[in-house]
């Protein structure tokens, strides 16, 4: 049997596609360039996600997936009936996806330098403590305005060109083993006159019979040819946190849990086993076994 438990909801991020901004999921216009966010903008977790607990938030993320208007675009909660930009009927608009299990936001770096006036802020912040500008994403890293990267200069230019001798060596030494090989099956082999000096060999010949072998806490059923069959159900509950996605910016974290059933089982089982091993040895050309009387 499987149970759920919610333990809130978080609240998400989008990447602005005009200004590559993060924005916090509730925001419906990007905070930086003030652009509408697009109905086809993924929501992903936050590095510093936390349980929300602010009331009016927690309702907004139990209204349901945003729909954006289909006559103006505008986005707007899940229970809304009309648009809250044009009026229109949201009957006709496009409700976000929703209910995807979100994976985890890699570590957010220690520190960002910001791109305006090149101040070093923590990584979680989204706009810089100095002047306000966005920071850049986390994957980016942040380069200095007053340090534009420059062209590259002749020299890496010729190093960068510089002939793979190592390369050119591997095939050489390849050709030469070829060459080589070559050689020794083209030109006539010497024969060699050689005496044998000792001969030895040695037979060996077990003798099995038939044991009760007993096996105990087995995972998993006894055999079909086992006997003295004593099982018991040992069971388990195994417990999983996923985030899932509410198509408004928040998400939910559910705990999910169910049973797992294990058998283990003690049994025995008729099994060959050898019991003695007969063994021969010589220094002739005439190997032959030894033959027990049983």
């Amino acid at each position: 049997m499987e149970k759920k438990e919610s333990k809130g909801f978080v609240e998400l991020e989008w990447i602005c596609p005009n200004c590559d901004s993060k924005n916090k999921g509730s925001k419906k216009t990007c905070e930086n360039c003030g652009a509408p966010q697009p109905d086809n903008v993924k929501f992903q977790r936050a590095s510093d996600e936390k349980i929300v607990t602010d009331t009016k938030a927690v309702e907004t993320a139990k209204a349901g997936a945003d729909i954006h208007c289909g006559f103006c675009g505008t986005r707007n909660p899940g229970n809304a009936v009309t648009c809250s930009q044009c009026g229109g009927e949201l009957k006709e608009g496009k409700a976000r996806q929703a209910g995807q299990i979100l994976q985890a936001a890699p570590p957010a770096p220690k520190a960002v330098t910001c791109t305006n006036c090149g101040t070093e802020n923590p990584g979680s912040e989204r706009t810089c403590k100095q002047c306000g500008s966005p920071l850049p994403r986390a994957e980016s890293p942040a380069i200095s305005p007053r340090s534009a990267p420059a062209s590259a200069s002749p020299a890496i230019k010729a190093q960068n060109k510089k002939v793979n001798w190592l390369l050119f060596g591997g095939i050489g030494a390849f050709l030469v083993v070829c060459c080589i090989a070559i050689l020794f099956m083209v030109l006539p082999s010497k024969a060699i006159k050689g005496t044998v000096t000792d001969v030895q060999w040695q037979t060996s010949v077990p003798v099995q019979e038939v044991q009760a072998v007993n096996y105990s806490n087995e995972r998993g059923s006894a055999p079909s040819d086992a006997y003295d069959v004593s099982c018991r159900t040992e069971e388990q509950e195994v417990c999983e946190e996923k985030t899932v996605d509410q198509g408004n910016g928040f998400a939910e974290v559910v705990k999910e849990c169910h049973t797992e059933s294990e058998q283990y089982c003690n049994y025995t089982v008729d099994e060959w086993k050898t019991i003695q091993t007969y063994t021969l040895d010589g220094n002739d050309l005439y190997p032959v076994y030894e033959s027990p009387s049983l």
